[in-house]
């Protein structure tokens, strides 16, 4: 089954009315709108999800599809874990087919300084119980059927999944719906209501709603949205290539990836394959506004991002854009319902030159779909999931940097509880809000 690429012309596959008041908004139909409404609705409270254009239309369907606990963040890791035992639970509550298959997620090692490097996680892993485990030469060599000496070992974590993007994304948005919440989309979120210092409502090209809380939660979009509110969001944007081959012969069944490449068996019999180290900034005005937050960044790691200035037409920090608006005004959001990005010019000879690399027996492979998306990054690749100290009531799930798929049904059932007044169930000190705008030392956080 082929992936489904969004454009503005997919049909629609929710069509629920906006209605005049909710208990919380949630702006953004990606995974983490949708696994918040899903937790929402769930607990039942009103919920109302409105999409600029299609349920998972960008990024959330465009990624590699790990639902990884390896590598993260030590203050990310319990949040996998969690994500990690709340997509078993999907599985069984969608009766559908999510694509959802536990076979692990390898880093492989090409010397030594490589599996030196791995040991860092393996005593955090320890720390948490997780299954993590260093695996030898001749392990990896039974166990992915590539060139012989490519790879010395790897770092494995068997509990570690994958599912369907495009597939799984909506199907939490259905269970949402039968669980009560509404789900709209070409709506988009022109601005917010606010009485009395608080978040009264929300302004849509539909009309008004009144809602008590909301979550801003739009992705590689979110920082524009939130600028037009007087809001900060120190978030960049970087395009990533990714491409499916047509149906060969499984030389490995896992989610792997090495210095530069990483390989994922899909359901359809192909592997998913995307190049780590080739990713493109396209240099705009939050570029240039947030750029001494983003300088410890460029300094510990500047590996595979190429800066430009002409980027996908009507990208996000596109220089096109209008920075503020009114309630009645058109916004950017309306303008591009749906990003979708081409794909870099020389991804497709570099994917295919590595992956004849790895498994020269398969050098005639070819692909059938290559498509981009547009990650939202942080300056510590870490996402941020507060509240906004400034604006009571408006809640902030954005920045997560490429990690958002795998991590993303229990990243909705912290904002969920926290919008809810409950307890978040984790230390949040490390997402909060204002780490970017108190003086606060930025700690950078794994990218990969």
């Amino acid at each position: 089954m082929a992936m489904v690429v969004y454009c503005d012309q997919t049909p629609k596959q929710f069509h629920g009315t906006l209605p005049e008041e909710t208990d919380i908004l949630v702006i953004g139909g990606g995974v983490i709108g949708i696994s918040t409404a899903y937790h929402l609705a769930k607990k039942g409270v009103r919920v109302a999800v409105c999409e600029k254009g299609r349920v998972a239309g960008e990024q959330s369907s465009r990624n590699w599809g790990w639902i990884r606990q390896q590598g993260r963040d030590a203050a990310e890791l319990p949040i996998s874990m969690e994500s990690n035992r709340i997509w078993k639970q999907l599985v069984s509550e969608t009766n559908e087919d999510l694509g959802f298959t536990q076979q692990g997620v390898y880093y492989l090692a090409e010397n030594e300084q490589d599996l030196s490097s791995f040991e860092a996680f393996l005593k955090l892993a320890k720390q948490h119980g997780l299954d993590t485990q260093i695996q030898s030469e001749r392990q990896i060599r039974e166990q992915i059927q590539g060139r012989p000496g490519k790879w010395r070992g790897a770092m494995v974590t068997p509990s570690d999944a994958r599912a369907e993007p495009w597939q799984a994304v909506p199907a939490i948005a259905r269970i949402a719906e039968r669980l009560g919440a509404v789900v709209v989309e070409d709506c988009a979120v022109r601005t917010l209501d606010f009485e009395g210092g608080k978040v009264s409502g929300a302004v849509t090209e539909k009309g008004r709603i009144k809602a008590g809380r909301v979550l801003l939660a739009g992705g590689a979009w979110s920082s524009l949205f939130a600028g037009n509110l007087g809001v900060s969001v120190p978030q960049l944007a970087v395009r990533a290539t990714v491409a499916a081959t047509a149906p060969v012969p499984n030389v490995f069944s896992g989610n792997a990836a090495d210095s530069d490449f990483a390989f994922r068996r899909r359901a359809d019999g192909g592997y998913t394959l995307a190049l780590s180290d080739l990713h493109q900034h396209y240099i705009g005005p939050s570029s240039f506004k947030h750029l001494l937050k983003w300088l410890p960044a460029l300094k510990a790691s500047y590996k595979g991002i190429s800066l430009g200035f002409k980027g996908p037409a009507g990208h996000p920090d596109s220089w096109a854009h209008k920075r503020s608006w009114a309630e009645n005004d058109v916004t950017p959001f309306e303008k591009v319902r749906v990003l979708n990005p081409a794909p870099d010019p020389s991804a497709k000879t570099t994917i295919l030159a590595r992956w004849e690399d790895r498994f020269p027996q398969l050098a005639e492979t070819r692909l059938v779909e290559i498509w981009a998306g547009m990650i939202d990054a942080m300056p510590d690749f870490i996402p941020i999931m507060d509240e906004v100290p400034s604006h009571k009531g408006v809640f902030i799930a954005t920045g997560f940097s490429g990690h958002g798929f795998g991590i993303g049904p229990a990243a909705g059932r912290i904002m969920s509880d926290l919008m809810a007044g409950n307890p978040a169930g984790h230390d949040m000190s490390r997402f909060r809000f204002n780490r970017f705008h108190d003086g606060s030392k930025i700690e950078i956080g794994p990218f990969l």
